[in-house]
């Protein structure tokens, strides 16, 4: 692990390395301070939850939260690129469902509507219901109109 430009082989030294690069960074602006395993590391600071956050960034970022204790703060960062192959797969796991939730819409989307000739039928009874219990009010029927014409 390097930190500050200087490597470190030892977990306490570079976690303790970590801990003094946290002194430095009172916001929440990403503070690039070394690297890890092919990964860059930067810091910040989250005032709301009172808590630094490391940001490692290789193809994608992974952000590890980081406590007070040295070799903690390493075996987090340890943990967080193990699990990386997991989440990958659950990533790709979501994305294969997605596509194929996609493609039985697409196959649904060209289905006809199974109750389609139900639906004409009803709904030419309700315009001819509609034209008989207006035939009653041929007023009411002629104001509904008149705002629709002077449009």
């Amino acid at each position: 692990m390097t930190v500050g430009g200087k490597a470190y082989t030892e977990a306490k030294d570079a976690g303790e390395a970590i801990l003094a690069a946290c002194k430095n960074v009172k916001n929440e602006n990403d503070h690039a301070i070394g690297d890890y395993r092919g990964f860059s590391m930067s810091l910040m600071y989250n005032p709301m939850m009172q808590m630094y956050m490391m940001t490692l960034k290789g193809a994608m970022s992974h952000q590890v939260e980081l406590g007070t204790d040295p070799r903690g703060n390493i075996t987090r960062i340890d943990n967080a690129l193990a699990s990386i192959p997991r989440r990958q797969q659950n990533v790709e796991n979501k994305l294969n469902d997605l596509n194929q939730q996609m493609a039985t819409a697409k196959a649904e989307l060209g289905k006809p509507f199974p109750q389609e000739e139900e639906l004409r039928a009803k709904s030419a009874r309700l315009a001819e219901l509609d034209a008989k219990l207006n035939l009653d009010h041929p007023t009411q029927q002629a104001e509904k109109k008149k705002p629709e014409q002077e449009r």
